[in-house]
């Protein structure tokens, strides 16, 4: 049996893994996706979207947030 995510960070890639998004680097407060995405963890919780290093969106729920990385 694995181990649940502790971290913000744990959630969010497992969650990228179960949309099926693919993580190209994980660079501490930075994971960067395919196509061009990445994501800032800020310290408060907020999950910044980026879109070619715009910001597009700030979400604080992993769903809302892989769903809409899947809608492109």
């Amino acid at each position: 049996m694995q181990d649940q995510p502790q971290t913000l960070k744990e959630w969010l890639l497992y969650a990228l893994s179960e949309y099926q998004i693919k993580v190209l680097a994980d660079e501490g407060g930075m994971v960067c996706l395919e196509n061009d995405y990445a994501v800032e963890i800020e310290q408060n919780g907020v999950l910044k979207l980026r879109h070619e290093g715009l910001v597009v969106a700030p979400f604080r729920d992993l769903d809302e947030l892989c769903s809409f990385i899947k809608r492109g």
